[in-house]
């Protein structure tokens, strides 16, 4: 938050503000004024008569000279509540122009606490004085003014903002976590897009607290507002190497890093070939293989020759494989249990016959028998994500009770649907 926005809307209000308009309490009309805004704004003569000297010296940026003279005016006896607040006034304009924190915080709080402002100028006042003080990095005082702001704006995002940054300058993790999950809430019944800044720190929390847990579920929050390819990267990382984490799922880590752009070596490619190729998927060993291709990590170096034959062996397995499907669905239906109809299902689904597929595999859960049916509702919900039904993708990674498995479901919750056709 810029020290000079706080100072320019503090600056108006108390300049600007409801303006100079003393009356003087000699005159009918003066006092009909008084009752009609509910407040006294009375002064009298001899005060009226130094305002325009006092106006005179701070267009010369006579400092010191205009203190004194406030000084003199202080000392008048039985002083009118409106002589007060304009020297409140005054001083408020000598602090902001002279950067005296502690005066300006004197005077705008006298100010605040008259009758004399409006709700709305009160609160552009408690908003400078919040700013002022962070900018010295008096946290505390800052805190202080930046809640009194809110109690009449409570949605304000740029004070909210401030007071986490706040209680994070000051160390002060929990606080942060807790003010940033305020925000994150207001965000979401807003309908409002968090800001990067906001979840970074929110993740520098939970680094400093090395609670990791927390850390990787803002990474998702991260990769879900503002992906990258580092990010994605960081985040499938966690999750592959949680305790526990079941490597049968490692071709899946592997669809991930393949949606996400995320990549890096031809091993990889040719990894995820091979474990597809395994899992009797030829078709996606195939994609693998050609996506390795068109990334220029694959066919070149030493390795080429057995990338070559990598990518043969894909294609002829994939060209009998679609050949087959039929009879492998009609094998599958006959079947005790449903693990070949969840299997032939997702065959389907990868060679681009996605809702065929659905139906076979949800036939499959249906009929049961499968040993690991958490990974057979992890392919499910990718297979809807394939057709774009995000809503029932949602459905079925929620029914997943496994976690490493239902890891895997949320991160596909959080994949770009462009990548998913």
């Amino acid at each position: 938050m810029k020290k000079s926005s706080f100072l320019l809307a503090a600056m108006l209000a108390a300049v600007i503000g409801t303006g100079f308009a003393p009356t003087f309490t000699s005159t009918a009309f003066a006092q009909q004024a008084a009752e009609e805004k509910k407040t006294d704004n009375s002064v009298r003569p001899e005060f009226a008569k130094a305002i325009p000297e006092l106006q005179k010296l701070l267009e010369e940026k006579k400092y010191a000279e205009t203190d004194e003279k406030l000084k003199t005016l202080d000392a008048m006896d039985k002083k009118l509540p409106y002589e007060s607040f304009m020297l409140h006034r005054f001083r408020a304009i000598i602090a902001s122009s002279t950067n005296n924190t502690e005066l300006l915080a004197a005077s705008f709080s006298a100010m605040i606490d008259s009758p004399y402002l409006k709700d709305a100028e009160k609160l552009r006042l408690m908003e400078g004085l919040a700013g002022t003080y962070y900018n010295e990095k008096q946290y505390d005082k800052a805190l202080s003014w930046g809640q009194r702001f809110l109690q009449g704006e409570p949605k304000n995002a740029s004070m909210n903002s401030m007071i986490a940054k706040a209680h994070y300058l000051k160390a002060d993790y929990p606080a942060t976590i807790q003010k940033i999950r305020e925000i994150l809430a207001q965000n979401k019944a807003d309908g409002v897009k968090p800001s990067e800044e906001n979840l970074k720190l929110y993740a520098s929390c939970y680094q400093h607290q090395k609670d990791m847990a927390g850390y990787a579920s803002v990474l998702e929050l991260m990769v879900e507002f503002y992906p990258t390819r580092e990010l994605w990267s960081d985040l499938i990382y966690r999750v592959e190497h949680k305790a526990g984490f079941s490597d049968r799922l490692r071709l899946d880590l592997y669809r991930l890093l393949l949606i996400n752009g995320n990549m890096d070596d031809a091993g990889q490619y040719v990894e995820m070939a091979e474990l597809a190729l395994l899992a009797g998927l030829p078709a996606e060993a195939k994609q693998a293989v050609e996506a390795g291709y068109n990334a220029g990590l694959l066919g070149t170096g030493k390795e080429a020759a057995k990338h070559k034959q990598l990518r043969d062996r894909a294609n002829k397995q994939a060209a009998e494989d679609l050949k087959s499907l039929d009879a492998g669905e009609a094998s599958a239906r006959s079947a005790k249990t449903g693990l070949g109809l969840v299997n032939t299902g997702y065959n389907y689904v990868i060679s681009g016959q996605a809702e065929k597929g659905i139906q076979l595999m949800e036939q499959g859960l249906v009929k049961g028998g499968l040993k690991f049916e958490d990974e057979a509702r992890l392919h499910l919900g990718m297979a809807y994500l394939k057709t774009g039904n995000r809503d029932k993708a949602k459905e079925v990674f929620a029914s997943i009770k496994s976690t490493d498995a239902g890891d895997l479901g949320r991160l596909w919750l959080l994949t770009r649907p462009a990548a998913q056709n």
